[in-house]
Formats: C-alpha cells, sequence, structure tokens
C-alpha cells in the first residue's frame, strides 16, 4: 500500500479534494492531529494519526510531533538500496511516498507579533519533512504549493504514479520556498543589521511581465513576502499588463508625489522625472505639470498624490499616457478613463517603505541605504541672500533633483519644474540643457539645484548668461567652490550648500 503524509496549517475544499482522490487510490493517509482531525470530519476514514505511527504523542504544544526514525525513515529510505529497505524493514518503518505540507504563516505574521508569540510561528517539522522528501525525489513526491494538486492526480490517475520529472520540479519548488522561508525568519532576528555576512531575499513571483527592458527580453515581477512596501500592494484596474520598464517608472513617480502634502503631479519618462509641480488643486497641479514639459509626456507615466476625479480625468484622457497611478478614483473619473483600452491603471495607497536599494551587477550585487529625506539644513555663502520664496522654490527643486540621474540640474519657478537634465557625463551639459528649457516657458524668478558640487564656476557663469536664475543650491565640497562663489557674488546670485549629496546612478 502506498502512503501519503498530509500535515497542514491550511485547510480547504482544495485539499479535502486531492485527499480524497488519494484515498479513491487506495493511499493510506497520515496526518499530524489537526489535519487528522479536519480530514475524518469530513469523511475520510483512511487515515492514521501520525503519533500512532511513531507511538509517541505530539508534546511541548505541538512542537514536536513528527521528528522521528519511523517518520524520516519512511521518506528518506533510497528503494534502490537494498540495505535501505531490509533497514526499515527491520524497525518495522513503511515507506511513505508523497509528503504534502504547508507551514505555518510567518510571512502573514512578520509585521503583525510579538516576538514571544512569532516565534511559535517558525515551522521546524513541516520545513524538515519536506527537504527529507526533497532530497528523496528519485522515489518520494513532495507537494508545497496546492497548484500542483492537479498535476500530481493527472500523472497518478494515468500513469499511477507520479514522474521522476515532476517529482524533480517539485524538489526544486520546495528548496525554493524552505531558502525563502528561512530568509525571513533570517531578515526577523537580524531586523538592525543592513549588512549581514550573507545576503538573504524572500520574494515571491506576483505576476509575469509582457517583457522586459526590450520586447526579446522575458521578464517577472517579485514582491516582498514581508515587507509591505508602496509596489507590494497596487492594484491595476484597468489596462495591458505591465512591462519591467513600467513598474520602474511607477516606483519614480510615486516616491516623488509621495513627498508631498500638497497636490502633487509628477511625469516620469525613461527612469528620470521630465516634470513635477505642485497646486492649490490637483486641476492645477496637472496643469502645471504638463506645461513644464508637454513633449516628454507622450507616453509617460503620471502619478498624483489625491484622487482622480472627473475632471482630471477628462484632462489626462487628452494625453497618451502608459500608465496613471493615483490613490483613488472617482467613479465617474475612472470610467472615463477605462475609454481608453491599454492604459494601464493604478490604484496606490501604502507609503514609501524602503531602507535599503540593491543594484545587480555581474557576479555580485551591490547594497546601500537609500537616500533619506531630505533635510532643510543649509548655509548661505553669497552676500546676497534667499528670499523666503526662493527658499520653497529650492527646497522644492531639491526633493525633485534626488530622483534624477546624475549629473542632474533641476530649474524650478515656485513649485513647478520647468528643466530637467540628468544623465550626462559632465554637469555643464545638464546644466545648460536644463536652463534652456526653463527659459522656452518662464524668464522670471528662476532657481536651479544641483544634485551634486559644481567642479567648475562655469555653471554659475551660465546660470548668470540667462539673466533669470537668481538663487541656487548645491552641496559643495569642491577645491573650487571659492570661485564659484566668487562667480555667483560678481553676478548677484544668492547660493547656499547643502553638504550633502545626491548622486542616482
Amino acid at each position: 500500500m502506498k502512503r501519503a503524509l498530509i500535515s497542514v496549517y491550511e485547510k480547504n475544499e482544495e485539499l479535502f479534494d486531492f485527499v480524497f482522490f488519494l484515498d479513491k487510490k487506495e493511499y493510506q493517509i497520515i496526518s499530524t492531529c489537526g489535519t487528522y482531525q479536519y480530514l475524518k470530519k469530513n469523511g475520510i476514514s483512511n487515515v492514521i494519526k501520525i503519533e500512532n505511527i511513531i507511538s509517541f504523542p505530539e508534546i511541548l504544544d505541538g512542537r514536536i510531533k513528527t521528528i522521528h526514525p519511523s517518520i524520516y525513515g519512511g521518506i528518506l529510505a533510497n528503494r534502490s538500496i537494498d540495505k535501505h529497505m531490509k533497514s526499515i524493514h527491520f524497525h518495522g518503518i513503511n515507506p511513505i511516498d508523497i509528503v504534502l505540507v504547508n507551514f505555518y504563516p510567518f510571512f502573514d505574521k512578520f509585521h503583525k507579533k510579538s516576538m514571544n508569540s512569532i516565534i511559535e510561528f517558525i515551522d521546524i517539522g513541516g520545513l524538515s519533512m519536506l527537504r527529507a522528501a526533497a532530497k528523496n525525489f528519485f522515489h518520494v513526491t513532495p507537494i508545497t504549493d496546492k497548484k500542483d494538486y492537479i498535476l500530481v492526480k493527472n500523472e497518478i490517475e494515468n500513469y499511477g504514479n507520479t514522474s521522476l520529472k515532476l517529482r524533480k520540479k517539485l524538489a526544486g519548488k520546495v528548496f525554493n520556498l524552505t531558502s525563502a522561508y528561512d530568509s525571513a525568519i533570517s531578515q526577523y532576528f537580524l531586523m538592525e543589521e543592513n549588512f549581514p555576512t550573507y545576503l538573504h531575499f524572500s520574494y515571491e513571483k506576483k505576476m509575469n511581465l509582457r517583457y522586459g527592458e526590450n520586447p526579446h527580453q522575458e521578464a517577472a515581477y517579485y514582491i516582498s513576502t514581508i515587507h509591505n512596501g508602496s509596489m507590494c500592494n497596487f492594484h491595476q484596474l484597468h489596462g495591458k499588463n505591465l512591462s519591467f520598464n513600467n513598474l520602474r517608472d511607477m516606483d519614480i513617480a510615486w516616491k516623488v508625489v509621495s513627498q508631498f502634502s500638497e497636490p502633487a503631479c509628477c511625469t516620469v519618462k525613461h527612469a528620470t522625472p521630465c516634470s513635477v509641480a505642485l497646486g492649490k488643486n490637483v486641476i492645477d497641479a496637472f496643469k502645471k505639470n504638463y506645461y513644464a514639459d508637454s513633449i516628454s509626456s507622450f507616453g509617460g507615466i503620471m502619478a498624483v498624490n489625491v484622487p482622480i476625479t472627473k475632471e482630471l480625468a477628462n484632462k489626462m484622457n487628452s494625453l497618451f499616457l502608459e500608465v496613471i497611478l493615483s490613490p483613488s478614483y472617482e467613479k465617474n473619473g475612472l470610467s472615463i478613463l477605462k475609454q481608453k483600452k491599454n492604459i494601464r491603471i493604478i490604484r496606490i495607497k501604502n507609503p514609501i517603505s524602503d531602507k535599503l536599494e540593491y543594484v545587480k551587477i555581474d557576479g555580485g550585487i551591490l547594497v546601500q541605504q537609500v537616500d533619506p529625506p531630505l533635510s532643510y539644513d543649509y548655509q548661505i555663502v553669497t552676500k546676497k541672500k534667499f528670499s523666503d520664496q526662493e527658499i520653497r522654490s529650492l527646497f522644492f527643486a531639491q526633493k525633485v533633483v534626488k530622483y534624477v540621474k546624475s549629473n542632474a540640474i533641476v530649474v524650478a519657478q515656485g513649485t513647478q519644474t520647468l528643466g530637467i537634465s540628468g544623465g550626462q557625463t559632465n554637469r555643464i551639459w545638464a546644466a545648460r540643457q536644463a536652463i534652456e528649457r526653463a527659459l522656452e516657458k518662464r524668464k522670471e524668478d528662476l532657481v536651479l539645484v544641483s544634485d551634486a558640487f559644481f567642479p567648475f564656476r562655469d555653471i554659475v557663469d551660465e546660470a548668470a548668461i540667462s539673466g533669470k536664475i537668481r538663487a541656487i543650491i548645491q552641496p559643495g565640497g569642491s577645491i573650487r567652490d571659492k570661485e564659484s562663489i566668487k562667480a555667483c557674488d560678481e553676478h548677484g546670485i544668492a547660493m547656499a550648500f547643502t553638504g550633502k549629496r545626491h548622486f542616482k546612478h
């Protein structure tokens, strides 16, 4: 007689249907106490308590119930080795052919329980039995995922047993799951350690993507099993499947608008903001944002930090946008946006929570703390001082520049960007482009923000040529800072140093 060991935390109809199938195929079912009671209650008669197999009751409030040679011998015995089979027969141990386990839900309890409570959701026996079954996949079928019930059923129905190919795949899924589970536990205990000896990840696939950075590249999106970041719980309400580039741009757009308490609108294109604006209401913010760069907005990702109204939806529908993000949508507004078949409409609410950033390089991975929220510390280094209006505009632009690829320059008026340039190999090119773009739209009360220091005075001179840049903030720290300060004084421009760089490579 074949045997299946079933020990699960999640007991549901899908599980019952699968065990019912095994029962009809004359498998003897072995179960731990809770699963045993569930199966008996629902009419599975051919089920045996595990304590009757090992002749020992569950102890320590269930902490020990499966750790016994009568279980592990039945799982680990290599059926092709006579010595193994003689050994288990000598000890009265029967082979176990299927091991079906799902764990205590540690992932779900990560942020919900105290230390004393959460340790009770660290599964020991379940992982051990699955690992044993996976190691012996030549002979044993390990099952962790309810999606695999149908695959196992089909092969048993058609061939009388599971194939080696399927068992190998299921064994791989076991170690894939147990590594993620152990990683989550490790991260819980090392929560205050940013850079542990070994780097662990615990992510679950949320979706296959339309494609990667280019259509010929396959891609998928994974979300953390333990952290509730903003990109974990967004909801797509409409539109085509998302691509790799969509998600990267969505992340940046949401991070930008999430910095502001006032109504904010941001458009992102190719992983950098092309326009950002605040307004007295969302319509005002949208209009100012679109005016800031109407060209780059074509095919962009647009985010707002307030609900989308019917009026705003009508205006958005006049543009070609790939993705729209908002914390909520008025019913009529959502209906209007859905008139466009392919536009992706995203509802997103969670605040930004990242503390670390990861960048993959060939053969390694770089880990760093995220660039923290801006401080408002600065030191005026010129004869001319900032006006209150310039201070507000400068710190608005600083919140934008930290999300622009370095070298990064943002030119703004009030709380509206007018010229953004980044990703250049030298800073003067970025400055010229940002200033030129700004002057196409406004010629009064402009401010300039840089993500890093000025290596030469040429950027100040370029700002002076415009005749419209009135104030500058930059980190300072160049060996030629005095030259830039002198240039500002010559041209009547106010400038301050923050002492903090904001490179984004």
